[in-house]
């Protein structure tokens, strides 16, 4: 992991100021009723005709000129700094409002959609990795929670003229001239979509190897839906993508209205929770979808030859709603899922019986909400809980089940949350950063790699003796703005960008801190 001081972490981390909501942010009164000075001997003195000698001392005619206009003394005062807005320690007064440091991020963009969504995926391109000139442009696809079930859909976004937005930073060029990647223009959001019976709880991406762009034309690139009416549909996206970059593309054509096909295992029991292997294991060419209901049950899908498979036997090691699963990034036939049982399990999908292996059982107080495995540290995992907790489990010290011992506690952890957390994941190559969400209306970058100091080893939280909390050094960004976020992703072909969903619609930003 990578070491980073927590005085560093510090400077980096708020992005947003309090200011008050009726106060302009320039006061041009007295600049306006002062006008242009007149010198109050230059009429007479002129209208006379007469030359004027200054003495020796600068006055005129043996006055001294301080006398006349005293000098005007220059403030050695900096105007004050707007005040970082801290959440859990400060409060906004009646008319205060929050706005968004814009010298703290590189780029920062907001873009309104018709229906909140849920849930979200980022989706790889050919435009290549490790992308870093702007304008970018990223696409994801998202399924909605309409006002009636009849005007769902299921939708690919183009996001573009993703500008540089960085406001008098550090990176800003020092002749002051603009760079050619900072243009003040809005981004635009293009769309295509098809119609989903139903709201979408959560949709996931078929998985693309790193470094790879989208499947040839010929091959489909699928997308499974979540519906809220207990069915998995599994989609073909690659037309709707299509569309959107190649001009006259007709989707009717395409035939892409109804699902290549549709999940019925759960019966009519909706859920939340569901991930694509990464590989197909013995098969790599296969795939293997794991989706979990409300009523605790796991079914695993595959493909054959002829289609999609679903297996008929469930995993049923939960003893209530599924929240969140997770393949395995190393162990093709691994996965572990989070549930409102306050457990997270880890599963083998060889063992008979389709009973978990190994186990958490009291990872959180309540409700664990989601699960994130790291792809480069592959025995730690994060998870969040209905509690606002954060944790971040050591694989290597679960005892198998049946054996004695097992996880007292998590290798760290973290409060700072003050409502459930909705959304966390690793970052994907940096293997001490992470992102998360909280019904709480944050988002948060973390940095494991950042040493505590002596006196705070063991501890999740300081607060000081008025009772304010203090920020964990751990703790590098706070990303606020957004009411009901719900999900949050980091884009994998640009580094450190986060793309976030909430009730008002997408926000995608990269900050000075990742």
């Amino acid at each position: 992991m990578s070491k980073r001081s927590a005085a560093d972490s510090q400077t980096e981390g708020q992005a947003y100021t309090k200011v008050s909501g009726n106060a302009s942010r320039r006061d041009d009164a007295t600049a306006d009723e002062m006008g242009e000075f007149e010198d109050a001997w230059e009429d007479e003195i002129e209208s006379e005709g007469e030359a004027v000698d200054a003495d020796a001392d600068g006055g005129v005619d043996g006055m001294d000129v301080d006398e006349v206009m005293p000098a005007i003394e220059e403030s050695e005062e900096k105007p004050s700094e707007p005040e970082a807005f801290i959440p859990g320690t400060h409060v906004l007064g009646k008319d205060e409002v929050l706005e968004p440091d814009d010298t703290v991020y590189i780029m920062r963009h907001s873009m309104n959609v018709s229906w909140p969504c849920l849930s979200f995926d980022v989706l790889r391109d050919n435009l290549g990795d490790e992308r870093q000139r702007y304008p970018a442009v990223a696409y994801i696809v998202a399924g909605t929670q309409a006002d009636r079930r009849s005007n769902n859909e299921v939708s690919v976004y183009k996001m573009s003229s993703l500008y540089r937005t960085q406001k008098n930073g550090e990176d800003s060029d020092s002749d002051g001239e603009d760079n050619e990647d900072d243009l003040d223009e809005d981004p635009v959001l293009e769309y295509r979509s098809v119609p989903h019976d139903g709201g979408v709880n959560r949709v996931r991406a078929q998985p693309l190897p790193p470094s790879s762009g989208l499947p040839p034309v010929s091959q489909p690139y699928y997308a499974a839906t979540w519906a809220e009416t207990g069915k998995v549909h599994i989609w073909d996206i690659r037309p709707l993508i299509e569309s959107l970059d190649t001009p006259g593309y007709s989707l009717e054509k395409a035939r892409t209205n109804k699902p290549t096909f549709s999940i019925n295992s759960h019966g009519h029991a909706e859920g939340f929770a569901m991930d694509w292997a990464s590989s197909g294991g013995a098969n790599p060419s296969a795939l293997r979808l794991l989706t979990g209901d409300i009523h605790s049950k796991i079914y695993l899908t595959i493909t054959t030859p002829s289609g999609f498979n679903p297996l008929s036997q469930p995993f049923v090691s939960h003893t209530s709603s599924v929240e969140d699963i997770q393949w395995s990034p190393t162990e093709p036939t691994v996965f572990a899922s989070c549930s409102a049982d306050c457990s997270v399990q880890i599963w083998d999908v060889r063992t008979r019986g389709r009973q978990s292996a190994t186990g958490i059982d009291h990872a959180h107080e309540s409700d664990v909400n989601v699960i994130s495995w790291n792809r480069n540290t592959t025995y730690l995992m994060l998870s969040g809980g209905d509690e606002g907790g954060i944790k971040v489990w050591d694989l290597r010290s679960v005892k198998k089940r049946g054996s004695s011992g097992g996880v007292s506690s998590p290798v760290a952890a973290f409060t700072w949350h003050k409502a459930p957390i909705t959304s966390i994941e690793w970052h994907s190559t940096d293997d001490s950063v992470f992102v998360a969400s909280g019904a709480d209306d944050q988002v948060t970058l973390w940095d494991l790699g950042v040493e505590q100091d002596d006196e705070d080893v063991g501890t999740a939280m300081n607060v000081t003796p008025d009772g304010d909390q203090e920020v964990p050094p751990q703790l590098l960004f706070i990303h606020q703005g957004q009411k009901d976020v719900k999900e949050v992703h980091w884009h994998p072909q640009i580094p450190g960008t986060v793309i976030t969903t909430a009730l008002d619609g997408f926000n995608i930003f990269k900050t000075i801190s990742v």
